[in-house]
């Protein structure tokens, strides 16, 4: 707050005077006028206040020494003129305060500088609780639910077309219900023929894996992993026993209700590659022409 100071004025009498009493700095006789003690010395008024006394930030006069003198920051005023620049309000003895080093009082700085609630629109005056998300600012009263209208305070809440929701409202009046559990899906939700599932809950039938974010496959209505799919329902390679998904583009060779991998369907004598190529077959092998011939 702002300091105030009064000069404490004397004049001199007889029982100061009986010995030469004078102006510490224009060294004129004090006897018979007013003076000002300063660190017990004793000054003139004219002295004193060309030494000591400020102008004004607002009028730019003398603040005399029978003045109010106002000061905060080295800057000093008359009483009369510290003023808020907004409403020209007396802010002597009330709370004021400064902006690029402009004076006003509490209420015309919070209009012109403190934030507005996104609800109501007033004012959030400096010092009570504000509430802020997304840029915009609100009072603690007005932070509220759109459905149930109770204040959400701290707690979690989902926001929706502009409007805040606590998670309780939020799940009653918008979420998707899960498929599997029932439950609403607030985050993280999957889609799968049309029909809405929790990240957690969309899993393979076999292993029980999360599906989300990986490649997979159906059959009668389940979904499973490809591992899951290959292992129970693919075809398994004559040769290395593996399974032979199929799946993605992948090629494979198929001959009298046997299959095999490309890469696996080669002679079994000099191992050249058959894809493509004639071959002939030795019970459960297969062999090139040249090797077939030994045969």
């Amino acid at each position: 707050g702002a300091r105030s100071r009064y000069t404490g004025i004397r004049e001199g009498n007889e029982e100061e005077m009986a010995e030469r009493y004078d102006c510490t700095e224009c060294k004129e006789s004090l006897y018979g006028q007013k003076y000002v003690l300063r660190e017990e010395k004793p000054y003139c008024v004219k002295c004193y206040e060309v030494l000591f006394c400020h102008n004004c930030e607002v009028c730019q006069k003398l603040i005399s020494c029978t003045s109010k003198d106002l000061s905060y920051k080295d800057r000093h005023w008359h009483g009369e003129c510290f003023l808020c620049t907004k409403c020209s309000r007396s802010l002597v003895d009330r709370p004021f305060a400064t902006k690029d080093d402009v004076l006003m009082c509490t209420e015309c700085y919070s209009n012109e500088f403190s934030a507005k609630c996104h609800a109501c629109l007033k004012t959030i005056m400096p010092g009570s609780k504000k509430m802020e998300h997304k840029g915009n600012s609100w009072h603690e009263n007005c932070f509220t639910c759109n459905r149930c209208q109770q204040p959400i305070g701290t707690r979690s809440f989902v926001q929706k077309d502009g409007n805040n929701y606590c998670l309780s409202c939020y799940e009653k009046q918008f979420a998707l219900q899960c498929v599997h559990c029932k439950k609403p899906i607030t985050t993280g939700g999957v889609n799968y023929r049309d029909q809405p599932w929790h990240k957690e809950c969309f899993v393979c039938i076999g292993c029980k894996q999360q599906l989300a974010g990986q490649r997979f496959t159906s059959r009668d209505d389940f979904a499973y992993c490809l591992d899951c799919f290959c292992n129970l329902f693919a075809k398994k390679c004559a040769y290395c026993t593996t399974p032979i998904s199929g799946l993605g583009g992948s090629k494979y060779i198929s001959f009298e209700q046997r299959q095999w991998h490309n890469d696996c369907f080669n002679c079994k004598k000099c191992c050249v590659s058959l894809v493509g190529r004639g071959f002939l077959t030795c019970k459960d092998d297969i062999l090139c022409p040249d090797c077939g011939k030994d045969f």
